[in-house]
């Protein structure tokens, strides 16, 4: 086993895999514990999402401003439930689920230095526009550096936002009186709902971009999420 350095400076370990046509190298791109959070947030989101659709359709109004009922019609095949209270008791239950991974998840970037893999950084935001333009506009592909270019760390970067945006908010829901003054100040009940209701948005239209990626990128950038071995990696090609 070796390992390079990408431009963020971690190293990432590679192997070179025996095969009938000759070597074929890999590099390990997912730890364990990552792979273990990604796919318990991705069960705790979808049964939310559901769940969460249920909890609206109680009552599909945001406030006084805005109509009090037929807001909008969510087909019951989304909802998950059954009716309020059961829909509360799925939403609670993997709320926690949610909150606990995503926690050990921004722990272990943190500890591990992982997060320079992952997230966004200021002199990676000239990056965005030219991956945007290969993805929409099927122009050239830039250099691949390292595991996620700016696109991808702009989109794992917003999902972190949008979780804690969504805890935070789902908190202040769950005990409006506890933190009745917190409420006042964010603008009331309803206005926390629609911050809740926007962090929900926020994950909801960063999943099919998400799956367009994993599909663009191949079958073995799937299958890394269940390894946590990626073969042939582009960046391994520019070097």
């Amino acid at each position: 086993m070796a390992t390079l350095s990408t431009r963020s400076g971690l190293p990432i370990a590679v192997v070179a895999i025996e095969r009938a046509q000759g070597p074929e190298l890999a590099a390990r791109e997912h730890p364990r514990l990552v792979r273990l959070t990604h796919w318990a947030n991705a069960v705790s989101l979808t049964v939310m999402t559901m769940s969460g659709l249920q909890i609206f359709m109680a009552f599909p109004s945001f406030g006084a401003k805005i109509p009090q009922s037929d807001l909008l019609h969510v087909p019951d095949a989304l909802l998950l439930g059954g009716w309020l209270g059961g829909a509360l008791q799925w939403h609670f239950a993997f709320a926690w689920l949610f909150a606990l991974t995503g926690l050990v998840y921004v722990a272990y970037l943190a500890i591990s230095g992982h997060w320079r893999h992952v997230l966004l950084q200021p002199r990676e935001i000239r990056g965005i526009w030219p991956m945007a333009r290969h993805y929409f506009l099927f122009k050239p592909k830039p250099e691949a550096q390292e595991a996620y270019n700016p696109l991808q760390k702009l989109a794992y970067t917003s999902t972190i936002v949008f979780g804690a945006a969504a805890v935070g908010t789902g908190l202040l829901l769950a005990k409006p009186v506890q933190f009745g003054p917190l409420v006042s100040l964010l603008g009331g009940f309803g206005a926390i709902r629609v911050y809740h209701f926007a962090a929900m948005l926020g994950f909801v239209a960063f999943i099919p971009g998400h799956l367009v990626m994993v599909a663009l990128h191949g079958w073995s950038n799937f299958a890394s999420m269940w390894t946590g071995w990626k073969k042939r990696p582009d960046y391994l090609d520019a070097r």
